[in-house]
């Protein structure tokens, strides 16, 4: 256990701008220009922060207290979804780093032959890919959870500020909307259906990373896209459209997309939910997927592949 913690430890500080300065920096360029979108809608008139009533422009307070409950209640809803869909960019940059990281993880150390480094220490095969795949797949994701919630704080601070400026207390309409408080515990709470979702896409790109010689991305990227393309041609020919629709979702998808948060929902066309509602019951999205099961297949290969990584760096050398 101990030898796990200093692996993740190891590759944390190696991948630190990916895994860190990256999104918390990307968070920073979210507070700031969404802090001063806000405050200049504000200040401007802009909807849904100022409402012309009567043909005359009223100011803020006013337009609120003329408001009827319903009005009211959406208006705070724009305002809360703008501070709890923070997270979303996020978890795509998250998707981004982590795909390239795997791709390189066990390529570029053959490259730049630090692999003999590490070979010589008492360190095995196994623990050092299984702690890429932790990195990955756990320890990256809890770090983006953390940012992005610290980025949505940030900015429910910066819209109830401003609204009291200008007169308004919207700090309690925000806060006692339940899907402020349970969508940390929904992030952490989603995590496990993560890991399974991702496993096949973290072993095919693990395996690649042990096995290329030479530009992973072509392989990883160009081989299911390819076979995709040819399933495709002969439903074509022989009037099977549903095998290449099968081959789509669940193979090609889980192949290439499985590090995407949320790409559970493929299964149910809800792919887009994510855009339109950022405060709802994700865990009531999320772990019906698993009784699914292309989840638990997917997962069982991508263990599969995650050992013949295992196996081509033990044995995989270009000397």
């Amino acid at each position: 256990m101990n030898t796990m913690k200093w692996l993740l430890k190891r590759e944390f500080w190696e991948h630190k701008g990916s895994f860190f300065w990256a999104p918390l920096i990307l968070g920073m360029v979210m507070v700031a220009v969404t802090g001063i979108t806000v405050v200049y809608g504000m200040s401007s008139g802009q909807s849904p922060f100022k409402l012309h009533l009567n043909g005359q422009m009223q100011g803020m307070q006013a337009v609120f207290n003329s408001m009827s409950a319903q009005d009211y209640q959406e208006a705070t809803s724009v305002l809360s979804n703008i501070c709890l869909g923070a997270g979303l960019p996020l978890l795509l940059m998250l998707a981004v780093t982590t795909f390239f990281y795997c791709l390189g993880a066990l390529h570029d150390e053959r490259r730049d032959r630090s692999i003999l480094f590490w070979k010589s220490l008492p360190l095995s095969d196994t623990q050092t890919v299984l702690s890429k795949v932790l990195m990955v797949t756990v320890a990256a994701p809890l770090i983006v959870i953390g940012i992005s919630l610290a980025t949505s704080l940030a900015l429910m601070l910066i819209v109830g500020t401003a609204a009291l400026v200008h007169g308004v207390n919207v700090f309690g309409a925000i806060l006692g909307k339940e899907a402020v408080y349970l969508l940390p515990l929904q992030a952490v709470g989603v995590l496990p259906v993560y890991v399974l979702c991702a496993l096949p896409t973290v072993g095919w790109l693990l395996m690649v990373s042990a096995w290329a010689k030479s530009k992973p991305f072509l392989w990883a990227v160009g081989l299911p896209l390819i076979a995709l393309i040819l399933v495709k041609w002969v439903g074509y020919v022989l009037g099977v459209n549903s095998a290449a629709a099968w081959m789509t979702s669940n193979v090609a998808g889980r192949i290439l997309l499985g590090l995407v948060p949320g790409s559970w929902l493929f299964d149910h066309n809800r792919a887009g939910v994510m855009l339109h509602e950022p405060g709802m019951d994700v865990l009531s999205q999320a772990w019906p997927a698993l009784a699914t099961p292309g989840v638990w297949i997917g997962a069982a290969a991508g263990l599969l592949m995650i050992y013949a990584a295992i196996r081509l760096r033990r044995f995989k050398d270009e000397g």
